[in-house]
């Protein structure tokens, strides 16, 4: 049969038939006819249904992208997870079920229209992380997907199949943020000096946009699934650490930003840090961290940079943590 696909099309082939009529059809070619016919009456249908599939899915996307996102507070989190009973983990799993579509459809919606074609570049069309490969954009789709097939949450069996599933929508995005690098870094390369390097603002707004919603996105996840811990860190109620002391944090963040600083130039500048070693405050030990070493490597690259030539000694990068009545302020300095 599929020779016979392959060689001509059964118009063509019944054509040579025709000059010699009485025509008699073997029983065989009629079954190669019909399987050939069925064949392609499926495979139209499969498209027909995937470009219906697609558009129903596109304006599901569109319409969950339009509904008004709910902000949580970090204070609301702490109250709220205090006591992680069955009855307020079915409503934080309630609450997510409706809300995480709304914020990975915006997502979505805004990874097909990025400016100076960043959408088009291989990174963000498909990440070589995975195989087969998938763009980044069917990442937050298939997520859309997921929790919009999820049925309505009603009981505590609900609530644990619906928590397996966040975690694994979690992890599928685990490399968004080294494939969207990849396509900045690819467009920066191919526009070159093309683009003036303040018309690329709307670039950096988009992706702040992006990785703030990334953000809150993981962080929604991550609280649901921390408040299942059955023996949770004391002072801590999900990720949030209630007594988090920020002179630790940047101390923990200073040495791992050396390390790296002395494994590129082999050396690194002392850091010093300044503060209250007795104040705590609540926050999402994580975040901190993160936040904290990237400016003091930042500044450790700098001061090493600058330095690395000269006969002088590279000065301290100092770490000023002050907390005030409705704020805490950590200020990275370097020479």
């Amino acid at each position: 049969m599929l020779r016979l696909q392959k060689r001509a099309s059964p118009i063509s082939w019944l054509s040579s038939f025709c000059s010699s009529p009485p025509l008699v059809i073997p029983s065989t070619v009629l079954r190669c006819l019909r399987l050939r016919s069925s064949f392609l009456g499926q495979a139209m249908a499969v498209k027909k249904a995937a470009e219906s599939f697609s558009k129903a899915l596109a304006e599901e996307v569109q319409r969950w992208g339009s509904m008004k996102q709910n902000g949580v507070s970090l204070r609301y989190m702490m109250e709220f997870g205090a006591r992680p009973d069955q009855n307020n983990l079915l409503i934080s799993a309630q609450f997510l079920h409706k809300e995480l579509p709304i914020r990975i459809a915006r997502r979505a919606i805004e990874l097909e229209s990025l400016p100076f074609g960043l959408s088009e570049k291989p990174a963000v069309l498909k990440a070589d992380f995975e195989i087969p490969p998938f763009k980044v954009r069917d990442w937050y789709l298939d997520s859309f997907r997921d929790l919009r097939s999820f049925p309505e949450i009603k009981d505590t069996n609900d609530e644990l199949a619906f928590t397996q599933m966040i975690k694994m929508i979690k992890v599928r995005h685990n490399n968004v943020v080294p494939a969207m690098a990849l396509g900045v870094q690819q467009l920066k390369r191919d526009l070159k000096l093309k683009v003036m390097p303040t018309e690329l603002q709307e670039i950096h707004q988009f992706l702040d946009r992006f990785y703030m919603s990334r953000i809150g996105i993981r962080m929604l996840i991550g609280q649901h699934v921390a408040l299942h811990d059955p023996d949770p860190e004391p002072g801590c109620v999900g990720q949030i650490n209630t007594r988090l002391s920020p002179m630790q944090v940047a101390q923990a963040a200073s040495e791992d930003a050396r390390c790296i600083c002395s494994r590129e130039y082999g050396s690194a500048p002392e850091v010093n840090i300044y503060g209250d070693p007795n104040f705590t405050f609540p926050y999402v030990p994580s975040h901190l961290h993160l936040m904290v070493f990237e400016l003091v490597k930042n500044s450790l690259r700098a001061v090493q940079e600058c330095f690395m030539n000269s006969d002088k000694n590279a000065p301290p990068v100092r770490i000023i943590v002050a907390d005030g009545i409705e704020d805490v302020t950590i200020k990275v300095r370097y020479q």
